[in-house]
C-alpha cells in the first residue's frame, strides 16, 4: 500500500512540474506579444478593461509540443503540490495533518532518548541477572526512582536541545552521514547477534502463530516504518535517470520490507516476548548471553541517543516553519515576538509534555502512525494524484500521458486507497476505545 502511494506521489511530482513548465511558458508567450505589439493599435476595450487580442499566439501549443512536460526537473515539495492542486480548505487541512505528524515524532524523539538514558543508567550491567524487565517505581540511585530519573535525563534532553528549535538548522550533512553509518552497524549487529544466539539453541522466543489483538498496533507501527511520501521530493528530484523510477522504488521497498522481517523475526525467536522492551535495542545491554562485550552493549544501549538527538533539531525547525506557513497570508510578515519566540514554544512544549505523560513508546508510534501516519501515507497521496489529474487535463488535454504516471493509474485504485485508509482507521480506533473500556 505504501509503493502504491509512493507512485501516487512520483505521478503527481511530474504532473506538478508540467503544470509550472506550462505556466513558464505561456508568460514566455504573453512576454514576447506584449514586447512585438504596438498596444495602440493591437488593443481593444472589453468593458472598460484593456485587453490583448491574442494571449496566447496559435504556434505556441506546436513548440512546446515537442518538449517533455513531465521531466521531474524542479523539487516541488508536498506542501506546493497542494497549494497546486487543492482549495483553501484542502491545504489547510494538509499542513494541520503534516503538523500533528511532526508532532508525534517530535513526542516520541523526546521519550525514546530519556527511555534509553535511563535503562543504561539504572538497568543491571553486572550480567547477573539475565533479561529482566523493570518498573518505573523501583530504584534507580538510592531514593530516585527509575520515573524521576527518567524525568531528570527529559529536562536535560531539553535543555539541551530545546534551544536548536529558536534557530535554523542547516549543514547537516555530514551529521546526517554519520547518523546513517550508525544506524546500519546497530541494525547490522543486532540481526547478527539474534541469529547467533538463535543458532546456539539459547533462544528463549517462543511466539504464537498469530495473535489478533496485535494487528491494530501492528498498522500505525507499519505506516510510521513505511513512511518516506513527505520526503520523495527531496529523494527524487536529484536522480538523473529517472526512466526505471517505479521499479527502483519497488526493489526500494522489497529490501526494506526484507530488512524489517529479519529484524522483527530475529527478535520475536530470540527473546522472550513478555520481556521484549519497546526500545529493541535495549534488550541486548542486560544480557551477557546476547552480547558479552561491555563496550558494544553500551553502544547500542546509547545508540537511539546519538542517533535521534540528531533528528530532533531538524524536525523541530520543520514543525516550527509548517506552523509559520499555516497562519501566512500573502504580504504580511510576523512580529519578532511571534516568529521569534511564539513559534519556537508551541513546537517544542506540546511534545514535551507528552513525553512527561508517558513513555509508552509503543502507544505513541501506533497512534501516530495510525492516524496523522495514515493522512501523510494515504490519503493526501490518493487526492494529489487525483487532483492532479483533474487540473492537467483541460490544459494539456487527455492526449498528454504522464511518462511517470502510476502503474496503478486507473481511477479505482485512488478510491481504493482511500477505503483502506477509512476501514484501518475505524479498526485502529475501536480497538482502542475497546482496550480501554475493558482497563
Amino acid at each position: 500500500m505504501s509503493f502504491m502511494t509512493t507512485t501516487f506521489v512520483i505521478e503527481a511530482m511530474a504532473a506538478a512540474n508540467a503544470q509550472l513548465h506550462w505556466k513558464r511558458r505561456e508568460q514566455e508567450e504573453i512576454n514576447d506579444s506584449d514586447s512585438s505589439s504596438d498596444y495602440s493599435d493591437d488593443e481593444v476595450v472589453i468593458r472598460g478593461r484593456s485587453e490583448p487580442v491574442e494571449t496566447q499566439p496559435i504556434l505556441s501549443v506546436q513548440r512546446a509540443a515537442n518538449i517533455d512536460h513531465f521531466d521531474i526537473v524542479e523539487r516541488v515539495e508536498m506542501g506546493q503540490m497542494a497549494s497546486m492542486f487543492f482549495n483553501k480548505v484542502g491545504v489547510n487541512m494538509f499542513y494541520i495533518c503534516l503538523i500533528v505528524y511532526l508532532y508525534g515524532d517530535l513526542a516520541i524523539y523526546a521519550a525514546a532518548v530519556p527511555v534509553s538514558l535511563m535503562e543504561v543508567a539504572c538497568g543491571n550491567h553486572s550480567c547477573s541477572a539475565g533479561s529482566v524487565k523493570y518498573n518505573d517505581t523501583e530504584s534507580c540511585w538510592g531514593p530516585v526512582r527509575r520515573k524521576d530519573a527518567y524525568r531528570v535525563f527529559l529536562v536535560t534532553f531539553t535543555l539541551l536541545l530545546g534551544p536548536f528549535t529558536f534557530f535554523n538548522a542547516q549543514k547537516t550533512k555530514y551529521l546526517q552521514i554519520l547518523t546513517s553509518l550508525m544506524r546500519w552497524i546497530a541494525f547490522t549487529m543486532m540481526i547478527i547477534l539474534a541469529l547467533i544466539r538463535i543458532g546456539k539453541g539459547h533462544s528463549e522466543g517462543h511466539p504464537p502463530v498469530a495473535q489478533i489483538s496485535g494487528v491494530p498496533n501492528l498498522f500505525g507501527v507499519c505506516v510510521y516504518s513505511f513512511m518516506c511520501q513527505h520526503s520523495l521530493p527531496s529523494l527524487v528530484t536529484p536522480i538523473s535517470n529517472k526512466q526505471r523510477m517505479s521499479a527502483l522504488v519497488m526493489a526500494d521497498y522489497i529490501l526494506i520490507l526484507c530488512f524489517y522481517s529479519l529484524l522483527s523475526l530475529t527478535a520475536i525467536f530470540c527473546f522472550d516476548s513478555s520481556l521484549l522492551r519497546d526500545m529493541y535495542t535495549l534488550n541486548f545491554t542486560d544480557n551477557c548471553d546476547v552480547l558479552s562485550i561491555p563496550v558494544l552493549r553500551y553502544f547500542l544501549g546509547l545508540f537511539p541517543v546519538f542517533t535521534i538527538s540528531t533528528n530532533f533539531p531538524i524536525i523541530a525547525v520543520t514543525l516550527r516553519n509548517n506552523w509559520k506557513t499555516l497562519f501566512h497570508r500573502d504580504g504580511g510578515t510576523y512580529p519578532w515576538v511571534v516568529d521569534r519566540i511564539v513559534f519556537p514554544l508551541i513546537t517544542l512544549v506540546p511534545p514535551i509534555i507528552v513525553a512527561f505523560c508517558t513513555h509508552d513508546l509503543e502507544s505513541l508510534v501506533g497512534i501516530t502512525g495510525a492516524y496523522a501516519g495514515t493522512g501523510i501515507q494515504y490519503i493526501i497521496p490518493a487526492f494529489l494524484v487525483y487532483f492532479s489529474r483533474c487540473h492537467l487535463e483541460p490544459v494539456l488535454g487527455r492526449d498528454a500521458v504522464n511518462k511517470h504516471r502510476s502503474p496503478f493509474h486507473h481511477t479505482f485504485w485512488v478510491w481504493f486507497v482511500i477505503l483502506w485508509a477509512t476501514f484501518c482507521l475505524m479498526f485502529v480506533t475501536a480497538n482502542i476505545v475497546l482496550t480501554d473500556a475493558k482497563n
